[in-house]
């Protein structure tokens, strides 16, 4: 769910958590660039998995971030070039990354034919506000039962529970100061008794997901054993109980049993790199997963998982929020440069994308989405997370913060 600059958490290449929390606004890659090992490590794989994934622009954008945080213009500006020329979607403009490249006349001429091809899409509306200016929310839920959006807060550690039709009434569900809580991301509800389960993360490492009852009562926090780093991330719940969840930080996805309290580990068909996403098909079969790639489709009966295929001039990368609805995958895309919004529909069989509909791009509800919910035919989500302007604990500039706004889409 996070999803920065470049990224949610964007979401960009070496960044999304390895270190600090950053920016999702994005660039977490630009606070990290101080490990110039670490950037040739990950440039190193990034080589290796060319041609090996259904979307080679999805790579190559990322080795053209790699590069220009090595501060390698050239190297970085031919892989951008390609990756342009694939037609995706992907737009440098929006990455501040690309910042030291963006006034050179090559640059603007990417941008340009990127802005052709992917015009702006302006079809939201404004929804509602939250009067808290200092929340850097990550995760939004809605029950339906209620007719209430849950709103998770980074930089005050807590869940506030809004009111659709009177959204002024917004309330603590948890209060950031009951329970110790590390920075809130993910929130989903339980299907069963709709309580609420959430990921929570701190950049150190430590990283807990969360049981809450209706009241807000928490009923439980569970961590992985051992001293490796993780950092769970976005989340869901199936009916009959078990929880999914993404590890960013550990480039894993878990499997938890609320009954035995235990965690398992995905065994999936390619390495994931910063999984963030993730979503679930309405009859409960199908887990899919976003990461810096593309989407990966896991089998939850058989444990077998395949990469979906984005088709020609297409891309799935880069995804924060990923949701199901009615066939279609529904994605909150900060990972490529410029956010945008889109309902991917997936073929008969489920491996590929048979259409892909545009609905939100490069307009005034795109300035910091991360993630949404979605309530009948419509999606919810955020629009101005600010996760740019938050570092660790520290609010960066506090005389730019602004109230989180909500946008809302009708869907196809």
């Amino acid at each position: 769910m996070f999803t920065f600059p470049s990224l949610r958490l964007c979401l960009v290449v070496v960044a999304m958590f390895l270190f600090t929390f950053a920016p999702a606004g994005r660039s977490v890659l630009a606070q990290e660039a101080t490990d110039d090992a670490e950037l040739r490590r990950q440039l190193a794989m990034g080589e290796k998995l060319l041609g090996k994934t259904p979307d080679r622009a999805a790579v190559l954008y990322f080795l053209a971030e790699t590069h220009a945080l090595l501060k390698e213009p050239y190297e970085a500006m031919a892989r951008l070039k390609e990756c342009i020329n694939a037609k995706e979607g992907f737009d440098p403009s929006g990455d501040p990354v690309f910042r030291g490249m963006k006034f050179s006349a090559e640059f603007k001429h990417l941008t340009e034919l990127a802005h052709k091809d992917f015009p702006q899409m302006t079809r939201a509306q404004f929804a509602f506000v939250s009067p808290e200016k200092d929340l850097i929310p990550e995760g939004l839920a809605y029950d339906p039962e209620q007719d209430v959006f849950y709103l998770s807060s980074l930089h005050l550690k807590k869940i506030l529970r809004i009111p659709r039709q009177a959204p002024d009434r917004s309330s603590d569900f948890v209060p950031g100061d009951r329970y110790n809580l590390l920075p809130v991301l993910g929130i989903r509800l339980d299907p069963a008794d709709d309580s609420v389960w959430s990921a929570s993360w701190l950049d150190n490492g430590k990283t807990e997901l969360l049981h809450f009852d209706k009241t807000g009562t928490l009923l439980g926090r569970f961590s992985l054993p051992g001293e490796t780093k993780h950092g769970f991330n976005d989340l869901v719940v199936l009916r009959d109980g078990p929880v999914f969840v993404t590890d960013t930080a550990g480039n894993q996805v878990y499997r938890f049993d609320p009954k035995s309290r235990a965690f398992e580990q995905l065994s999936l068909n390619r390495v994931m790199f910063q999984p963030n996403g993730i979503a679930l098909s309405e009859d409960e079969q199908f887990l899919f997963v976003a990461d810096q790639f593309g989407i990966l489709r896991y089998e939850i009966k058989s444990g077998r998982s395949v990469e979906l295929s984005p088709g020609a001039s297409n891309t799935l990368a880069g995804t924060d929020g990923l949701y199901w609805r009615n066939g279609s995958l529904i994605a909150v895309q900060n990972g490529i440069g410029s956010p945008r919004i889109a309902a991917f529909q997936l073929s008969g069989d489920g491996l590929h994308v048979a259409k892909t509909t545009i609905l939100e791009n490069r307009s005034a509800f795109t300035t910091l989405p991360t993630t949404g919910a979605i309530r009948g035919d419509k999606f919810y989500f955020i629009v101005n997370s600010q996760l740019d302007n938050l570092n660790g604990d520290r609010i960066l500039d506090p005389t730019t913060l602004a109230p989180v706004r909500i946008g809302v889409l009708g869907l196809p």
